[in-house]
């Protein structure tokens, strides 16, 4: 006798009922259905800890004697598992024995047949023995075992709850589609600003290894040597532009890029209003364009890369000045591939008030945006962060919007509230994060003293995609 029975794992609430030992017969089967994806070899991966390259590797699968990624093996034990605890004999049933046996990879996009056959009962004490199957579309056998399994003897009925949410995130996986963008472009010259401590040598020396930049080390050669030694990294090949401390540094920066001689900076161990003011200083960096920071975030729970501005650099930015850090973040969102981007103009309510100062510069940037003040993008605003990145937020709200829900870039009322939202996105929201200085003529690679090599190496990819655009317009 076949029990037809319905994959419920995520069917949250719905009824279920076991099979007690004695209403089992020998014959009975039961089976479930399911198609292999790549979350969930990702998410076997980071529940079990197997991160062998052969499940998670791309171009080391291709290498190997299955020529592509597979599923690890105990995966389809797993499905085994699912169907003896949660179908037949379902809850109760306790394991107590498991042989597999492999016989083909599973891909991903395969569907596989999971079958269970009660071949022996033993009365004395209540156990069952099962042969296992899994067979994929094509009918081929992919894995065969046998279970031993103690049967419930208490009948049960009972609602089950829907499996946990599992969001997966592959930092590393981001960061390969983020070096991709830029694949092919010619390597940036870069201007290192003080690379004086380890995190921003190592990331510059881990950009060149990369061929994202040919880094040039502005600062102290004695004691950049020195924290090279410290770190044990190799300087083998580095250019180095010697000066004393890091306010020379920073204007000597200025004056290469200035001059032509780099094509972008990037920020190392000094403070950031240090590197700007010695930026703005020199008038052949100047594009009559205000500067603005951007970031780029890499959001678990959202459905796309989310760029946001300004958090770095302007304050509290006029009317005016938001003009230049919006059309900024449009033009560099267009260089990363998205068309018209949708910008969502963020304040804490989302409807226009006249003691929200906020929520007017929203009100007057969308309405510049219909005259040609403002080109390239989508505008909406003023609009609260929950109905910028949340359709359903948005609707509940009434708000029909082609942006809510939608939102490419975020723009931030001042430094302040961007600021914060950044380090939570990243500190509490687990978002991968780089940055880039917009606005003069070259873009400049801006990172805080806290980021990891990941994050400098994209800041470092962002800037090489300015740098082309930069070299193709003539800037």
């Amino acid at each position: 006798m076949s029990i037809p029975l319905e994959n419920v794992l995520n069917q949250d609430g719905a009824l279920i009922e076991n099979h007690v030992f004695d209403e089992i017969t020998l014959g009975q089967e039961a089976r479930s259905v399911r198609t292999l994806t790549l979350d969930d070899i990702r998410a076997f991966a980071a529940v079990s800890g197997d991160t062998n390259p052969a499940h998670l590797d791309a171009g080391y699968a291709e290498s190997t004697p299955f020529h592509g990624v597979i599923a690890h093996g105990m995966w389809g034990g797993s499905l085994i598992s699912a169907v003896l605890g949660t179908q037949f004999p379902g809850p109760g049933t306790i394991y107590l024995e498991q042989a597999l046996h492999f016989r083909r990879p599973v891909r991903v996009g395969d569907t596989l047949t999971t079958s269970v056959r009660v071949v022996a009962k033993d009365a004395e004490r209540k156990q069952v023995t099962l042969d296992c199957d899994i067979t994929n579309q094509q009918g081929d056998q992919v894995l065969r075992g046998s279970a031993r399994v103690l049967a419930p003897t208490r009948k049960v009925r009972h609602r089950l709850r829907a499996a946990p949410t599992i969001q997966l995130f592959d930092p590393q996986a981001r960061l390969q589609e983020l070096i991709a963008l830029s694949a092919g472009l010619a390597v940036t010259r870069c201007a290192v600003v003080h690379p004086c401590d380890a995190a921003s040598l190592q990331g510059a020396l881990e950009c060149a290894r990369l061929g994202i930049m040919h880094p040039l080390l502005v600062g102290p050669p004695a004691r950049i040597a020195q924290v090279a030694e410290e770190a044990e990294l190799d300087l083998g090949g580095c250019e180095i532009e010697p000066v004393a401390h890091s306010h020379a540094a920073a204007q000597r920066a200025a004056e290469l890029a200035a001059s032509g001689a780099v094509d972008s900076l990037m920020k190392g161990s000094l403070h950031t209003d240090e590197l700007m003011h010695a930026v703005l200083a020199q008038r052949g960096l100047r594009t009559g364009r205000r500067c603005s920071h951007v970031f780029r975030f890499d959001v678990p729970s959202y459905h796309k890369p989310l760029l946001l501005t300004d958090a770095a650099l302007n304050i509290a930015p006029s009317l005016a000045e938001k003009v230049d850090i919006v059309q900024n973040a449009i033009e560099f969102s267009c260089l990363l591939g998205t068309t018209r981007p949708k910008v969502a103009i963020l304040s804490a309510v989302e409807t226009v008030s006249p003691s929200l100062p906020s929520s007017l510069d929203a009100a007057a940037l969308c309405k510049m945006a219909d005259r040609g003040q403002i080109v390239g993008g989508v505008l909406d605003g003023p609009l609260g962060f929950d109905n910028a990145i949340s359709e359903a937020a948005a609707r509940i709200k009434g708000i029909d919007s082609p942006v809510a829900g939608d939102a490419d870039v975020l723009l931030v009322p001042d430094l302040e509230s961007g600021n914060m939202l950044a380090k939570q996105l990243e500190y509490l929201g687990g978002a991968m994060s780089c940055g880039v200085v917009l606005g003069a003529k070259v873009p400049i690679a801006l990172t805080s003293r806290a980021d990891g090599t990941r994050s400098r190496i994209g800041s470092a990819v962002l800037a090489r995609l300015v740098a082309h655009h930069n070299r193709m317009v003539g800037r």
